[in-house]
């Protein structure tokens, strides 16, 4: 099982990207700039490599749980990391350029609307998970410690 302090510190680097990022492209002149690209980059591959992490070790660990309730809990996790996945990816083929690691912003404001939006559906999720993935997998593990 992956510690939670890794989870948590992955948690608080994404936000702490994503303010940062949402600070710099609110200015166009800022988005052209290889610093805004090293950060929404970082930040993307970041959110990735995060969501697979709790969908494999949370969630595929979860999934197999004899209670139902728990494995609703994944399920619903699951699904919803399915359809940001989705999103994220649609995002990211619209707003950037992967070969020239470069943004591609030709609609500022749209681009700024879709990525207000799209990071905070990446904050919603983070907030979901603390709230409530970490602490009933935290419940769980006392549960077999007791038995």
């Amino acid at each position: 099982m992956v510690a939670f302090a890794q989870l948590h510190a992955q948690n608080h680097k994404i936000t702490e990207l994503s303010n940062v990022f949402l600070y710099l492209v609110k200015d166009r002149s800022m988005c052209d700039t290889d610093v805004a690209c090293d950060v929404f980059f970082d930040l993307t591959n970041r959110v990735k490599e995060h969501m697979e992490l709790v969908d494999r070790e949370i969630c595929g660990q979860l999934i197999s749980h004899p209670d139902n309730r728990v494995k609703n809990t994944a399920n619903r996790f699951l699904s919803g990391s399915t359809e940001i996945k989705r999103i994220f990816n649609a995002y990211v083929k619209q707003w950037c350029s992967q070969k020239s690691r470069s943004l591609k912003i030709e609609d500022h404001p749209s681009f700024l609307q879709d990525t207000e939006q799209m990071f905070a559906l990446v904050m919603d999720r983070i907030q979901r998970e603390t709230e409530h993935l970490y602490p009933l997998i935290r419940k769980l593990g006392e549960e077999q410690q007791v038995a």
